[in-house]
């Protein structure tokens, strides 16, 4: 748990474990090059520390190209690596599709003999006492852990934004075309999202919610789905 949620989300994903690591490390980063800049800003204002050696001369000219570069090294291998994760495909079991709607979304289970549902935020006034405000739906969108999932997502109007981000993903559904993801929960749970693109007057009001569960729960959620289609 995020002591005074002043840091990321729990994740649910080998992905976004490698986000959260390089957001750690670049703050890091962040940090100490804030502190030194600091530093020897006080040193010149303090006049401690003779300020031609700081502001002229090929020494430190060839240092302040230099150090940055290397920095920029370090910042960007990782972050092409995880580029490059998020968009890669390994070896699928289960492929489903997301369609966004002013304001709701569709779920596509094509692999399934094409189960397919509408999931709408469930209104104020007609909530539980163990359900979110703005975040809970009546249709959630039930999914295996440790199963290799492809998403795909696409909009029937305008462009939305599928993003789930204990799961480390934000995809956009755009109209007229198929985005597609990787999607890897490690462990069980009920994890929340919202359309993060601003795509009209109730964009607020259409979140999205994934339930994770074993492999038994979703063949029996499967067969429950399919006798009521």
């Amino acid at each position: 748990m995020n002591t005074w949620l002043i840091s990321l989300q729990d994740s649910n994903s080998p992905t976004y474990d490698m986000m959260i690591f390089f957001h750690d490390f670049t703050m890091i980063i962040l940090i100490f090059i804030t502190m030194l800049i600091f530093f020897i800003m006080s040193l010149m204002i303090s006049n401690k520390m003779i300020n031609r050696y700081l502001l002229q001369g090929h020494t430190i000219e060839m240092l302040w190209t230099i150090i940055p570069m290397i920095i920029l090294i370090f910042i960007a291998l990782p972050s092409l690596k995880i580029l490059y994760l998020t968009d890669e495909m390994h070896n699928n079991k289960i492929s489903i599709k997301t369609i966004g709607h002013q304001w709701y979304w569709t779920y596509e289970y094509s692999d399934f003999l094409n189960i397919e549902f509408d999931s709408f935020m469930i209104p104020t006034d007609q909530l539980k006492i163990n359900e979110f405000r703005l975040l809970d739906v009546d249709n959630r969108c039930i999914l295996p852990f440790n199963f290799p999932i492809r998403v795909l997502t696409s909009s029937m109007d305008v462009i939305h934004a599928w993003t789930i981000p204990a799961l480390g993903i934000k995809m956009d559904s755009t109209p007229g075309r198929l985005n597609q993801t990787m999607l890897f929960m490690n462990r069980p749970g009920i994890f929340f999202g919202q359309c993060s693109e601003i795509c009209g007057t109730n964009h607020s009001f259409m979140p999205i919610v994934i339930e994770s569960t074993n492999f038994f729960n979703f063949k029996n959620w499967l067969m429950f789905m399919n006798l009521n289609n």
